[in-house]
């Protein structure tokens, strides 16, 4: 009999000695072909590799299609057999992007709504911290099949890892007057993030049954992702389903994914849904409307949206949706007013991050910065023959997620503990061509995956790497603090210090922030922009 049978047997004995329903502990069955635990829908077996127990695809609702295309994700049908729980569900549908540093590893499908679990295969009595992740890709591509997004090392460092797959593109952010009248009093359009809170539900329901602590929650998310939890640390709806986050190049300054009103002006949700309705030779706002909506094959909705055709495709109507009951508007505004979760929380960026500016010629770039085009020009493009497309991608990422994140910092510092960083390494393999971290490239270090992303060009200097990074991400979800041994201590960010813990090729650098000019000046620009709408 294996560790993990033992250990199955062992909490079975316990639970059934207190009574299941009043037991605490899992409730693991044994199986000679695998772990069988015991949820809220039915029971599931997963696999064993090592010291960690794996269970994947695991429905966490019922399939979105048919009638419940553009409903409120709805609970599991329970099962009665064991489930076999050893492959990725369907990612939701997409064309997935050409040279997505995360590729999927399972074909998109309308029927996508499943989860992962990683939990150590040795249980030790006692309650593990749980970390819920939150892919990326613009709101219309990703998935939790990539092999980058695997759980094992966070299992294998005692944490609960959950990954889960949400609505994306016109099916997972989508408004239509028809819709509203449907689900009047409820939240609308944003059904993506309603499967995200479902998820969520989920955890809080079954996380115990894995070992893990339902009051112990770290939900985290990259791009989308990081969106994604500036929404949920902001909305009504996630109240208590968490109690730490992690924010990675997520933005939230209106104007990047800014959520579209749900109605009343031309460019609004409902405005664009039915544009799209029109488009399929669909017309009026009633259930018949509806009915033929739901009824157009998926692939033909899905059209060749993806992230580089979402601003010209006719048949993509936005992404989230401020619908002021789930999504209630943009984060940072809500930050300044305090209305937010008061849970810790780490913020940052890539040294090289996304982001875009207009401009022709160097002049044109930096006249955007108003009175501070000089100091703009001296920090972005101090060699006159600097080409104007590096100046404007360094400026653009600055404003479009360095910034952001020290403005949340900024903001939220004031009511909890806030955690920023920047991460700068570069893999040793792409430093003669990368002259710094670009987006989602801190995922496989974040995941200790750097294996699955650089296969033979991997360095030990990339592994120590990883192990840093993955250490602070441990420590926070246990302690929310993200402090780690053999690391060097993680300050809390302070706006007059202005002090980030920086991943660089020499190590984890804690220090004043040196950019903080590049800082001030996308700052500047980015509250000119905002209070010009």
């Amino acid at each position: 009999m294996n560790t993990f049978t033992m250990r199955m047997y062992t909490a079975l004995r316990v639970c059934v000695g207190a009574g299941i329903a009043m037991c605490g502990c899992p409730v693991l069955l044994a199986a000679e072909n695998g772990p069988v635990v015991s949820i809220a829908s039915g029971q599931v077996r997963g696999e064993v590799t090592g010291s960690v127990a794996a269970f994947k695809g695991i429905p966490f609702a019922q399939p979105p299609v048919g009638a419940l295309r553009w409903r409120p994700p709805q609970a599991p049908i329970p099962w009665h057999d064991i489930r076999a729980a050893l492959r990725y569900g369907p990612d939701c549908m997409q064309v997935p992007f050409p040279g997505d540093a995360a590729p999927l590893g399972v074909r998109p499908a309308e029927d996508c709504l499943y989860l992962n679990v990683w939990t150590p295969a040795q249980f030790r009595g006692r309650k593990l911290p749980v970390m819920v992740w939150i892919y990326g890709g613009g709101f219309v591509n990703g998935g939790s099949s990539p092999p980058v997004y695997d759980g094992s090392a966070f299992a294998r460092d005692g944490v609960v890892l959950v990954s889960f797959n949400y609505r994306l593109g016109s099916f997972g952010f989508f408004a239509h007057p028809a819709l509203s009248a449907e689900q009047s009093g409820g939240p609308l359009g944003n059904y993506g993030f309603m499967d995200q809170i479902a998820a969520l539900k989920w955890v809080q329901r079954n996380a115990a049954r894995f070992g893990g602590d339902r009051h112990n929650v770290t939900v985290f998310g990259e791009s989308a992702g990081g969106m994604s939890v500036n929404t949920l640390l902001t909305s009504p709806l996630a109240t208590g389903l968490f109690q730490k986050a992690i924010i990675e190049s997520g933005a939230g300054r209106p104007g990047l994914m800014s959520a579209r009103k749900l109605r009343g002006t031309p460019d609004s949700a409902e405005t664009k849904g039915l544009a799209l309705a029109h488009s399929f030779g669909i017309e009026g706002n009633g259930a018949d409307a509806l009915a033929k909506l739901r009824a157009i094959p998926a692939p033909t909705l899905l059209g060749n949206l993806n992230m580089a055709t979402m601003g010209a495709n006719p048949n993509y109507v936005g992404g989230p949706i401020e619908d002021g009951m789930l999504n209630v508007g943009s984060p940072t505004a809500l930050y300044a007013a305090g209305k937010a979760q008061k849970v810790p929380l780490i913020v940052g960026a890539n040294s090289m991050d996304i982001g875009f500016m207009r401009a022709r010629t160097l002049d044109e770039l930096f006249t955007q910065f108003g009175v501070n085009a000089a100091a703009a020009r001296a920090a972005y493009a101090p060699d006159p023959a600097t080409p104007v497309g590096a100046a404007a991608s360094r400026a653009g990422g600055d404003l479009m997620m360095i910034e952001p994140a020290r403005e949340i910092a900024r903001l939220l510092s004031v009511h909890q503990p806030v955690f920023e960083f920047r991460f700068s390494y570069v893999a040793e393999s792409l430093r003669a061509t990368t002259p710094g971290a670009p987006h989602a490239t801190e995922i496989p270090y974040v995941f200790d995956t750097v294996a699955a992303r650089y296969g033979k060009d991997l360095t030990a200097a990339d592994e120590a790497a990883a192990k840093a990074v993955h250490a602070y991400w441990v420590g926070f979800a246990t302690t929310g603090v993200p402090q780690a041994p053999d690391y060097p201590p993680w300050p809390a960010y302070q706006p007059r210090s202005d002090q980030i813990m920086d991943f660089t090729a020499k190590g984890p650098v804690v220090g004043p922030d040196p950019w903080k000019a590049r800082m001030d000046l996308a700052q500047g620009l980015n509250d000119s922009r905002e209070a010009g709408h």
